[in-house]
C-alpha cells in the first residue's frame, strides 16, 4: 500500500481538491446545503478560516488556513465527508469492500492536499479556485457561478468583478501533471 505522507504546518494554509468517487454524478451542487451544513458543524467543533472555496457538481476546491498550533486538516475532512454522507438517503452502489466496513459510496477516499508556501502560490491557487467553473465549461466568466468564494473576494477588492472571463490560468493545481 503507498505511504501517504501529508505535510503538516501547524497554521498553515492549504489548497484542497476533494472529489465524489461517481465522478459523473452531481451530489454537491444538488445538495449543496447540505454541504454548507456540514463545513458550518465542522468549523464549530474545529475552527478554520476559509480563504476560497468553490463547489462543483462532482469536486471541490477550496483554500484554508488553520488555527496557530493546528496541523489537523484530515480529521476536518473526514467529518465533513462523514457528515455530509449521512445527510444524503443511502442507495448509492457499494463496492463490496465499502460495504464490509460500513462506507458509504460518496466520496474517494483520500484527497489533495498542497501546502501554500508564499504569496505568489496563495495568489496562483486562488485564481485557480475561481477560476475553476469556467475552466470546466459551467459559466462563461467567475462572477456567474453561484457556488464559489468568487463574490465575496470581489466585495474584499481581491478580484474585479468581470475577472475570470476569457481568461486561462496557468499552473495543474490539484490535478496530476500528465
Amino acid at each position: 500500500m503507498p505511504d501517504y505522507r501529508r505535510n503538516r504546518v501547524p497554521g498553515g494554509t492549504y489548497f484542497f481538491t476533494v472529489n465524489l468517487l461517481e465522478r459523473r454524478r452531481e451530489l454537491l451542487t444538488s445538495h449543496v446545503e447540505e454541504l454548507r451544513n456540514a463545513v458550518r458543524g465542522v468549523r464549530r467543533r474545529r475552527p478554520f478560516h476559509i480563504d476560497a472555496w468553490v463547489v462543483l457538481p462532482d469536486h471541490l476546491h477550496c483554500i484554508w488556513t488553520l488555527p496557530p498550533q493546528d496541523a489537523d486538516f484530515s480529521t476536518r475532512w473526514k467529518e465533513i465527508k462523514v457528515t455530509f454522507a449521512r445527510s444524503l438517503p443511502a442507495g448509492e452502489r457499494l463496492s463490496p469492500v465499502r460495504r464490509v466496513k460500513g462506507e458509504r459510496g460518496i466520496w474517494q477516499r483520500r484527497f489533495w492536499e498542497h501546502t501554500i508556501r508564499d504569496d505568489r502560490d496563495y495568489a496562483r491557487h486562488m485564481d485557480y479556485v475561481h477560476f475553476n467553473p469556467v475552466k470546466h465549461g459551467h459559466v462563461a466568466c467567475a462572477a456567474d457561478w453561484p457556488y464559489s468564494s468568487f463574490r465575496r473576494c470581489v466585495v474584499a477588492g481581491i478580484y474585479p468583478e468581470d475577472w475570470g472571463g476569457g481568461q486561462t490560468v496557468e499552473g495543474g493545481f490539484g490535478e496530476r501533471s500528465h
